[in-house]
C-alpha cells in the first residue's frame, strides 16, 4: 500500500479493545465505514435488528453530578422516572446529561459511549429488554466504532443489575 496514510485508533476505540483484551472477549472493536451516532444508523451498517444495538443513555444525577450510564435495546426509549428510583437517593433527581458532561464523565463523546472503559466509573443500569436477543452491539468509543457481546458479557463486565428501564 505504498502512499497508503494509516491514521491511529481514536483513543476512547484503543481504551476499549484493551479492556476488551483484558477480558478475554472474542471480538474486537470493529470501524464502521460510516457513523454510528445512533442506533438506528448503527442497526443498518451492521444489518442487524435495531433492538440488538445496546446504546449509551446518559444522565446527570444531581445533586453530586454523578453519571448514569443506562444501556439500553435500541429500538427502546428510557423511562427516568424507572431510572430514578434505582439510582437516587431521597433528595436526589435525574437530569439529561449534556454532551460537555458526557465527555468529561465518561472520556466519551455522545455517539461513542461504550459500556466500559470509562475515565471515571459511572452508576450503571442495564435494560432487561437486551435479553431478547443472543447478540447485541454495543459502542467502542467512537462514532464509527462498535464490538460484538452477548447480554450475559455485559452483565458480566460490567458488573451493572438489570432492571426494567424502558417506556411499555
Amino acid at each position: 500500500m505504498c502512499g497508503a496514510q494509516v491514521k491511529p485508533l481514536p483513543e476512547g476505540v484503543c481504551r476499549v479493545a484493551a479492556v476488551l483484551q483484558a477480558l478475554g472477549a472474542e471480538h474486537a472493536p470493529v470501524l464502521l465505514d460510516e457513523a454510528a451516532r445512533t442506533a438506528q444508523q448503527a442497526a443498518d451498517a451492521l444489518d442487524v435488528a435495531l433492538g440488538q444495538i445496546a446504546k449509551s443513555i446518559v444522565f446527570r444525577r444531581q445533586p453530586d453530578d454523578a453519571a448514569v450510564l443506562v444501556i439500553t435495546s435500541g429500538d427502546r426509549r428510557v423511562d427516568e422516572a424507572k431510572v430514578a428510583p434505582l439510582v437516587c437517593a431521597p433528595g436526589q433527581s435525574l437530569a439529561r446529561a449534556d454532551a460537555a458532561f458526557v465527555k468529561t464523565a465518561t472520556g466519551f463523546s455522545i455517539g461513542g459511549v461504550a459500556p466500559l472503559a470509562h475515565t471515571r466509573a459511572p452508576v450503571t443500569l442495564i435494560d432487561a429488554e437486551l435479553w431478547r436477543f443472543d447478540v447485541i452491539w454495543a459502542a467502542a468509543g467512537h462514532p464509527h466504532a462498535v464490538f460484538r457481546l452477548t447480554p450475559a458479557q455485559l452483565r458480566a463486565w460490567t458488573g451493572a443489575p438489570v432492571a426494567d428501564v424502558t417506556v411499555r
